[in-house]
């Protein structure tokens, strides 16, 4: 494969790197940092290598723009100046000139060459040697060396494919790493090479891991402290042990490059195929290897659940609704040969169209793989989310007259063969408009292809040493591929083909005329195209019936008569059958399938004979003859007086193509019960043999000339129509004519096989005339039921039954004479034959009566039975009640007496309450008057003291402006009033001094006395005030708390008591 496939296309909002195996590199969307991988490890789901990074488009294509670029388109660009070369230690090709600290933009180029120019060019770049890389490549290994990393350290995990589990174990390891260790590591450019750890200094080897081991590769979130750190985790020792080793690179931007290196060691495994298949060995068949690959798509039900897609018959296409998850699962089976161990699938791919590129496919992520619980088959389940932008084509409508192909590929990983295989399936689907009514699907089927794998035994040589390869791959070649090929170099059978088609196309219907075998039942392809009219006129319709489903509208008989649209057939024929509301018919249903039925040997006898031409019935033990086989099964059994007959099978597999079998038992039940069916079984067919006669006056009526021939034939009517009336058309004619008869019947009664009949006898009239008593029942067994396999025929016929118009008026008058020719033969026939033959009529009748009594007595102990166990259940829970009603009237009496009894003690505990407060109150109020009259006093008491300090200073100013206004006085006493030491004092003067200073001490004394016991007091009553508010807050805190607690308390029961007392009264 050319280098040209290595790059996929890159979205703008993909920033994960998964990769494939094979010449293909490819950007899926990420759903987001924090979703977990769903494999969680297990064992059944080792997938091969995926990488996840980080980072925008334009950063992903700077950082790989050197990788990806070819050298001599890089020397166009950059100039031969500038050619490669290592950088930092890292390899590199060469790089354009950068200007200014803003590098230019890059287009990723990839040139168009051959793979092994590519190859040259590639190991021309590997092996260029640089004096700034301290590591070397491994000899003998095509590999790459990346230096200046630094080893951070390992631990276990236990979902080693966990993006989240991974980043978690980077930030631990590069935040707690003690001990870091610088190495160099070599990434090989194979698969089957081998990832190293050498020391920077001497390349001595430190540690390897195999790629087939590595099971995941991440890197650090950008904006992150981790932004410069990778990680991959790997199977240790084979075993269920994962563990996660961590680096850290010196330069951030050469992360994405190692990530890159994993990428190509995955996509390189089939490097070495193309040179051993240059001159491949002629092996014998023994080396074929059989398998058998089954695609099944599964959508997003509403429901939480997921399930399979409808396949359309026509077209074989699968049926997809836009916009709902989807999920692929492959089926791999070998079937012939010695048994290949299946190791792992390491990739599920899917893209639109057909004959893609590798390039253009997409990678799905994996939900789980292992073998089936029969070990016989190894499954393989994806998710796929079709809103993602590579999968547009598949999520938008496809127009009604077209398909589209959509490619999926699978690539496993077999134990015993060299290299991994690819199984490639090309299916048509086709995307449904939202608004299109759901239907039953003709078939789930899963596509299923087969591939021939041929293998060739490698010598001892050529293996790898430690490795159980045994073969390598010589060729791998599906059967569509096998019949394309056989088609192509044949001229004769190109025209039997179809597009390299496994099954071969069905003769056309003109062209078997003259075959004498009869036409198959369940023959005959029915369109689900419709015109957007059509649909809009039904569309309408349904809404306004919907609105009152028990009147029908009136334009509905014209629209029946055209045909009711294949897509809403399941639909309509459940409204005109009445079974809108069948709930019961339903329930009734799923008891009824788990009855044996006596009638059983036959039901399975018939299936298999039901629509054989059919692919939902053709195969024994298959879901159509599974959900057939219990349909009949529940109506023999619903239905005891008439229970199977010959014919019912078909009818029910009729209206199995189009709804469940529910569904399908309930519009049965209508079919033959309301609209006259059932009495054509019943008193040995005797309403069927009128439905004969009715016929053949009709013919005489209408086609004398074909009534006189069969006349004269001796043909009667029993002899060609039976199966007309018994199976409504629906054992030989083909599907589409059927479909279009169960559509007038169900809108206008069983007399529409009257017209259809009539109208047959009269399309074939003129070839009918012209044959024999033979040749006329062969005709209607062979020519007249493929006659209308062709639409357009059906269709002329269907208008001409349409056009008829009988009238229930002249069937009556049919009826009535019917019965009179009966009575009249019976009349005619021997009186002790007649009697016979009523006496086996009334034994009959009397041995069904007997049942029915038997079955009603039966029926009717069960039911005293049962009305007895009722009784005496009752009668046990009257005496408990009973017994409850006295303990309740008790706890009644009790609960009034407690009530009446807390009342008063309510009534007391208020008084209490009452006086208790008066007399707080009165003691707050002689409080406040006295400590009103203490501050009284007080205030008084200050404002004396004030008056008299005021007095006394006015004194002493007068007393000492005397003092110095006389002489004599200045000398005894200083201007601050001190007196003066005189050395000669007289006495007299002495004396007066004295006196008059200890007046002015005792009055002073006087005065302080006065004042401290004004204080005393005020002291005193203030304490009086505190004490006074302390047995108040006290009296209050009392009074509040017996309110909160057990007054409080026995108020709310009582409260509780009178109210349960009030509503058992009410």
């Amino acid at each position: 494969m050319d280098d040209k496939a290595s790059v996929g296309k890159i979205s703008v909002s993909s920033d994960s790197v998964s990769t494939l195996n094979s010449e293909d590199f490819v950007l899926v969307s990420r759903l987001g940092d924090e979703t977990p991988s769903t494999n969680n490890g297990s064992d059944d789901e080792k997938t091969g290598l995926k990488i996840v990074g980080n980072g925008s488009e334009q950063q992903l294509q700077q950082e790989l723009e050197d990788v990806l670029m070819d050298p001599s388109v890089t020397e166009l660009v950059a100039g031969p100046d500038h050619l490669g070369g290592v950088e930092h230690g890292y390899p590199t090709t060469a790089v354009p000139p950068r200007s200014g600290p803003v590098p230019p933009k890059l287009e990723i180029v990839l040139p168009i060459q051959g793979a092994q120019e590519s190859e040259l060019n590639e190991r021309s770049y590997r092996d260029e040697p640089s004096d700034l890389s301290p590591g070397t490549p491994v000899p003998d290994e095509d590999s790459v060396v990346f230096s200046k990393l630094t080893y951070l350290g390992c631990a276990s995990v236990n979902a080693p494919r966990s993006e989240v589990e991974a980043l978690r174990m980077v930030s631990i390891l590069r935040s707690q790493c003690q001990m870091p260790l610088d190495v160099t590591l070599s990434v090989p450019g194979v698969s089957e090479g081998t990832v190293r750890l050498l020391d920077p200094q001497t390349s001595a080897e430190i540690a390897n891991y195999p790629i087939y081991k590595i099971l995941f590769c991440v890197r650090g979130h950008d904006g992150t402290p981790e932004s410069d750190c990778f990680a991959f985790t790997e199977s240790h020792y084979n075993t269920e042990i994962f563990r996660i080793h961590v680096f850290r690179c010196e330069i951030q931007e050469a992360v994405s490059r190692i990530l890159y290196s994993f990428a190509t060691a995955f996509r390189r495994s089939a490097n070495k195929a193309p040179l051993a298949a240059k001159a491949p060995p002629l092996t014998p068949d023994s080396d074929v290897f059989t398998f058998t690959v089954s695609l099944e798509i599964k959508e997003d039900d509403g429901k939480g659940t997921f399930s399979a897609v409808s396949k359309d018959k026509d077209r074989q296409s699968f049926k997809l609704r836009p916009g709902m998850d989807k999920k692929i699962v492959i089926y791999v089976q070998q079937t012939s040969n010695k048994e290949l161990a299946i190791e792992r699938c390491f990739g599920l791919l899917l893209s639109p169209g057909k004959n893609v590129k590798n390039s253009d496919m997409h990678l799905l992520d994996l939900e789980s793989m292992g073998k089936s619980s029969d070990g016989k088959s190894y499954i393989i389940t994806g998710s796929w989310n079709p809103n993602t932008p590579q999968f547009q084509a598949v999520n938008e409508e496809t127009p009604r007259d077209k398909f589209m192909y959509m490619t999926t590929a699978v690539d496993l990983v077999i134990t015993e063969v060299e290299e991994p295989v690819r199984f490639l399936l090309e299916t048509r689907v086709r995307v449904c408009s939202p608004n299109d009514r759901l239907f039953w699907p003709f078939s789930k089927r899963s596509y299923t292809e087969s591939f021939y794998l041929k293998l060739r035994p490698m010598e001892n040589t050529e293996r790898k040493s430690n490795s159980d390869t045994l073969y390598e791959v010589v060729s791998l070649e599906s059967e569509t591929e096998r019949e394309r090929r056989k088609t192509t170099a044949s001229p004769g059978i190109l025209s039997s083909g179809s597009h390299g088609s496994m099954v071969p196309s069905p003769p056309e219907d003109d062209e078997e005329e003259d075959n004498d075998e009869p036409l198959l039942s369940g023959s005959g392809d029915v369109s689900k195209e419709c015109g957007e009219k059509i649909l809009e006129t039904w569309g309408d319709l349904l809404s306004k019936w919907h609105l009152n489903l028990a009147v029908r509208p009136k334009q509905l008989p014209a629209l029946v008569r055209s045909g009711v649209p294949e897509a809403l057939r399941g639909e309509v024929w459940q409204l005109l059958a009445g079974c809108h509301n069948n709930d019961h018919l339903v329930e009734e249903y799923r008891t009824l399938i788990t009855k044996e039925s006596p009638q059983d040997s036959a039901i399975t006898r018939d299936i298999n004979r039901t629509f054989p031409a059919h692919d939902y019935f053709k195969d024994t033990g298959g879901d159509g003859q599974d959900s057939l086989y219990k349909i009949c099964k529940a109506y023999s059994v619903y239905d005891e007086e008439i229970g199977y007959c010959q014919g019912q099978s078909f009818l029910a597999a009729v209206l199995l193509l189009h709804m469940p079998e529910e569904q399908a038992f309930s519009v049965l039940v209508k079919i033959m019960f309301e609209y006259g069916l059932r009495d054509l079984f019943k008193q040995n067919f005797e309403d069927l043999h009128c439905k004969f006669f009715q016929l053949e006056r009709l013919m005489q009526e209408c086609i004398p000339d074909l009534y006189a021939h069969f006349l004269n034939l001796g043909l009667e009517a029993h002899m060609y129509a039976s199966q007309w009336f018994l199976t409504l058309f629906t054992a030989k004619f083909p599907l589409y004519m059927v479909f279009h008869i169960i559509d007038l019947l169900l809108c206008e009664g069983i007399s529409v096989i009257f017209n259809v009949a009539l109208s047959l006898l009269k399309t074939s009239k003129d070839d009918l005339l012209q044959t024999d008593f033979e040749g006329a029942l062969k005709f209607f067994r062979v020519p007249v039921p493929k006659r209308y396999r062709s639409e357009e025929n059906a269709k002329k016929l269907m208008e001409l039954a349409c056009s008829m118009k009988i009238s229930q008026k002249k069937l009556k008058k049919y009826e009535k004479e019917y019965h009179t020719i009966r009575e009249q033969q019976e009349q005619q026939e021997a009186p002790i034959e007649r009697y016979e033959r009523e006496n086996r009529r009334l034994q009959e009748a009397n041995m069904r009566l007997e049942q029915e009594n038997d079955d009603l007595a039966h029926e009717l102990v069960s039911s005293k039975i049962a009305l007895r166990k009722d009784l005496d259940n009752a009668e046990e829970k009257s005496d408990a009640l009973n017994k409850e009603l006295l303990i309740t009237k008790q706890k009644l009496v009790e609960s009034e007496d407690e009530k009446r009894r807390l009342e008063e003690e309510s009534a007391q505990l208020k008084e209490m309450c009452r006086r208790e407060l008066d007399k707080s109150e009165s003691e707050i109020k002689k409080n406040g008057s006295i400590i009103g009259e203490y501050k009284q006093i007080c205030s008084q008491l200050s404002e004396r003291l004030e008056k008299q300090q005021t007095a006394n200073k006015g004194e002493l100013e007068k007393i000492r402006m005397k003092v110095e206004g006389c002489e004599k006085c200045s000398i005894l006493f200083s201007k601050e009033g001190r007196l003066k030491v005189l050395s000669a004092r007289k006495e007299g003067s002495e004396e007066d001094t004295d006196e008059e200073k200890e007046a002015l001490k005792n009055q002073l004394r006087e005065m302080e006395l006065e004042l401290a016991q004004t204080k005393l007091q005020l002291v005193e009553a203030e304490c009086k005030i505190q004490d006074l508010e302390h047995h108040l807050g006290l009296a209050l805190n009392e009074v509040q708390a017996a309110k909160k607690t057990w007054f409080n308390r026995t108020l709310t029961s009582i409260k509780t008591v009178t109210g349960a007392q009030g509503k058992e009264s009410v």
